[in-house]
């Protein structure tokens, strides 16, 4: 595919995705989702991308969905915009929220994924964000779920997403009012983890990636993100000590775990010989594709 509203890159183990808009603050559009999906097929599918970050061109994020086809702009009978599709529907007829795709699709990633936010994420822009592994900001951001102000509901899975990176509160909060809110308030109440200043956030979101790159197993890697986000709805503490008691058994007779520990008793890098793509245990916890 030829990406024309996002740009994709892989360099030092690193692919970054650029919503790139900028003359409509990366506003979200059907090219755009359809764009992104497939950028992450493609980091899935590749051993050299070890992790993901992404950003925005210019000075938003993303300023959510492009509201350009007016009052019609949600209406799935004048306007599929915002929908995935005719041919991609839930079992009773209605079409799929496309957002909701993109962010099943960013939680079913093998690689950790770093949200860089260099400007407003708003609506479908923050939203779709929520299953990123580590999101950093510039003190110049700011965010909004302003869905109750455009008379629709939270979508892209964050009902589930929100609350339980949150917290119930802050997250109805945050949706009931609608109101946008500065990168402060926005690390204060857990949305993000570390604040820069706007020419520091990109550097800071690679020195990150190229930590895990350059350090970690990708198996160990994709296993462990597989078990956080599988464990945020576990029933107990018991059912996630049998997934990783499996993994523990699958992994710790495996070449990496070999490496991991030879190489640090020979004070060494490791170099890692499994890979994703091939040296997946079938232990780890598996979602459908999006």
């Amino acid at each position: 595919m030829t990406y024309t509203e996002i740009e994709y890159e892989v360099r030092d183990g690193i692919a970054t995705i650029t919503l790139n808009r900028p003359h409509r603050m990366n506003a979200y559009t059907p090219t755009m989702r359809a764009e992104t999906l497939d950028a992450f097929d493609r980091i899935d599918a590749d051993d050299d991308v070890r992790v993901v970050v992404v950003t925005g061109a210019g000075r938003a994020f993303c300023a959510g969905a492009d509201l350009g086809g007016g009052g019609d702009t949600f209406n799935k009978d004048k306007s599929h915009d915002m929908f995935a599709g005719e041919d991609d529907l839930l079992e009773d007829g209605t079409p799929r929220d496309g957002g909701g795709t993109v962010a099943l699709r960013i939680a079913r990633c093998l690689k950790p994924v770093i949200g860089a936010f260099n400007g407003a994420a708003v609506g479908v822009g923050v939203t779709m964000t929520l299953p990123m592994d580590i999101r950093l900001a510039s003190e110049n951001a700011k965010f909004g779920f302003v869905f109750a102000r455009r008379g629709i509901v939270t979508e892209a899975a964050s009902s589930w997403f929100l609350p339980r990176l949150v917290g119930i509160a802050q997250a109805m909060e945050w949706a009931a009012t609608g109101r946008v809110f500065d990168a402060q308030e926005a690390l204060a109440g857990g949305l993000v983890s570390r604040l820069y200043a706007p020419d520091e956030l990109l550097p800071a979101a690679y020195d990150l990636a190229r930590e895990i790159a350059g350090n970690t197993s990708a198996v160990s890697v994709a296993a462990i993100r597989r078990l956080m986000w599988s464990g945020l709805s576990a029933p107990s503490p018991w059912d996630a000590h049998v997934n990783d008691s499996r993994l523990m058994a699958a992994l710790g007779a495996a070449p990496d775990a070999a490496e991991g520990v030879t190489s640090f008793l020979e004070k060494r890098p490791a170099a890692f010989p499994m890979r994703v793509s091939a040296d997946l245990p079938a232990e780890v916890p598996d979602w459908p594709l999006r």
